[in-house]
């Protein structure tokens, strides 16, 4: 076993610490479960030498004590094996929901940096399928394999002072069973965990389709994402196949060896019987104990694919937990109270990886509390990067932005982000009622707090027109209602929220010219008293901000009133009469 290997069985060997009175009771009662497999050949030994020997005849109560014995063994077996399937089980579960709970907690401090580059398929699989494996391993497996190596050493302890030659004869075949497990069980670790990188990759494909279903079938493409769920699919086939081929030989390699221990007992124990080194009793035990040795080795066999799996579970889902969180609170950063809105960007310059080009460099720029900055500019100018610094979303490559004079770096995310409200062109709403997603914004507020937040985003009529009004559910990612009405619901949460500073990051680009001047009105409702970033495509929007800048790939190339930049004729200009 490589070092790679034990390290990770250390790592995990970590997780049973809050139950390791379960787990040490559990490897007690399995520790007995062996000792009364162990025992039960020596009594039948034991029977056919006392009970019912041909010198003596029969000896019934040599045969009534060790039935005796034989039941009271089986009813600690029974109490033994109970615990292990309820209480064992039961640990394996809370382990699961330890690592779901902490990876989901890790997933949540990641950046969106993160997000930009892994599929949500991939985490859900991780999230789901690979900790279920992880947590049938943690409770099988150590038993298991106790269990196989008690009744290997204690068999051949047993066995050796009954006949050493046969014994030897017996285990001389166990070495070669090792190599030939140790070479197979390698080559099915690396198939399987090629098994769950490639499940992930279907659900991320699954997921994808049928997350823009609409998409796909108002293009009649049905077909395309079928053929590309297909050759995943396959792919999937393939791997499997070959996983399934390293088991069966695996398989098929044991029960050769099975075979084998069968008959070198039967012929070299034959053998002995001839020339008097052992007793038939003595055959008849060897014959059992080589039947608890094959149990055994087959019960590992059988959890040897559950094995491969929790450990690439358990392997993958350590490679999200060592993945750093790129933004993380200092130990010296503070909570904020009393927020002005006082935003300054000082020499800001920013790029999403070291190995590619600088979206933003050395931005300057000072926005009074209560103003409203309308950021404009062609597309990939870095408009949403920009505003999306300002909550810490991505931290800033050089230079630092200040809130009321102080760097963000040095305010936790909590108390930053509490400051700071956001409303999208994509509107995410969560699978539950309206009165649900409107509270986001402000967990535990009251219901009429909830109404006087929809009211003031322009939300209470269509919503008061619902059958089950503020009950509503709204169906994943709002699917049951139209455009406006989920801008107007996340407009209202944020209301409820009521932040310093605002940001609204192309709200009404995606409506039409009737929901966008309903929710126009909210928004500038929205606005007043609030330090409020604006990034638009639609200029007349814009023409009343405090400050109008114009963002491009070499920075903010115009600044001014609408009436300034309109006499300057220059970038913003041409882009107002354009798209005005």
């Amino acid at each position: 076993m490589n070092s790679g290997v034990l390290s990770l069985l250390k790592r995990f060997l970590s997780y049973y610490k809050p139950y390791k009175g379960t787990f040490i009771l559990d490897i007690l009662c399995c520790v007995t479960v062996t000792c009364v497999d162990l025992i039960f050949p020596m009594i039948v030994r034991y029977i056919m030498n006392y009970g019912l020997n041909a010198d003596i005849g029969m000896d019934l109560s040599v045969i009534g004590k060790a039935c005796l014995l034989i039941f009271v063994l089986r009813v600690i077996d029974l109490f033994c094996n109970y615990f292990i399937s309820s209480n064992g089980h039961i640990m394996g579960s809370k382990m699961e929901r330890d690592m779901r709970s902490q990876l989901f907690e890790h997933l949540q401090s990641l950046s969106f940096s993160y997000y930009d580059n892994t599929k949500v398929g991939y985490l859900m699989s991780r999230i789901t399928t690979d900790l279920f494996d992880i947590a049938e391993f943690a409770h099988h497996c150590p038993e298991e394999f106790l269990n196989a190596t008690l009744k290997i050493v204690g068999s051949f302890i047993i066995l050796s002072t009954v006949s050493l030659k046969v014994t030897l004869v017996i285990f001389a075949l166990l070495p070669v069973m090792l190599v030939f497990s140790y070479v197979f069980n390698k080559k099915m670790r690396k198939a399987f965990k090629m098994q769950r990188e490639q499940i992930a990759e279907i659900n991320a494909n699954a997921e994808d389709s049928l997350g823009g279903i609409r998409v796909v079938k108002s293009f009649s493409n049905e077909q395309i994402e079928r053929d590309k769920f297909e050759k995943n699919n396959l792919k999937f086939l393939d791997i499997k196949r070959l996983s399934y081929r390293y088991m069966g030989i695996f398989n098929g390699g044991v029960r050769f060896f099975d075979g084998m221990m069968y008959l070198a007992v039967v012929l070299f124990g034959s053998l002995f019987i001839l020339d008097g080194s052992i007793v038939i009793s003595d055959l008849v035990a060897y014959l059992l104990y080589v039947s608890t040795l094959l149990n055994a080795i087959s019960r590992v066999v059988q959890f040897m694919e559950q094995l491969q799996k929790g450990l690439s579970g358990f392997q993958r889902f350590t490679e999200i937990m060592d993945t750093p969180a790129e933004i993380v609170d200092k130990d010296s950063a503070i909570d904020i109270s009393d927020v002005e809105g006082r935003i300054s960007f000082k020499d800001v310059t920013f790029k999403y990886s070291e190995d590619l080009n600088e979206v933003l460099t050395r931005i300057n720029l000072d926005v009074s509390p209560g103003s409203t900055v309308a950021v404009v500019g062609p597309s990939g100018g870095g408009k949403s990067t920009l505003c999306s610094l300002i909550p810490r979303f991505y931290e800033v490559t050089s230079g630092k932005i200040e809130l009321d004079g102080i760097d963000i770096r040095d305010i936790t995310q909590k108390s930053l982000r509490e400051n700071i409200g956001v409303v999208q062109q994509d509107v995410y709403l969560f699978n539950g009622t309206i009165k649900e997603n409107i509270s986001y914004g402000k967990p535990g507020a009251s219901m009429e707090e909830i109404k006087s937040a929809a009211e003031k985003a322009g939300a209470s009529e269509f919503i008061s027109e619902l059958e089950n009004g503020y009950d509503t559910e709204v169906g994943e990612r709002g699917v049951r209602l139209s455009g406006g009405q989920k801008q107007r619901i996340a407009i209202a949460r944020v209301f409820l929220k009521n932040p310093p500073v605002l940001i609204l990051d192309e709200a009404t680009s995606a409506l039409d010219n009737e929901n966008e001047k309903i929710v126009q009105q909210s928004l500038d409702a929205l606005s007043v008293g609030r330090t409020t970033f604006i990034i638009a495509h639609r200029l007349t929007t814009v023409r009343n901000a405090s400050e109008i800048i114009v963002l491009t790939k070499n920075g903010i190339v115009e600044r001014g009133t609408h009436k300034e930049l309109m006499s300057e004729n220059g970038i913003y200009a041409k882009l107002y009469k354009q798209y005005s």
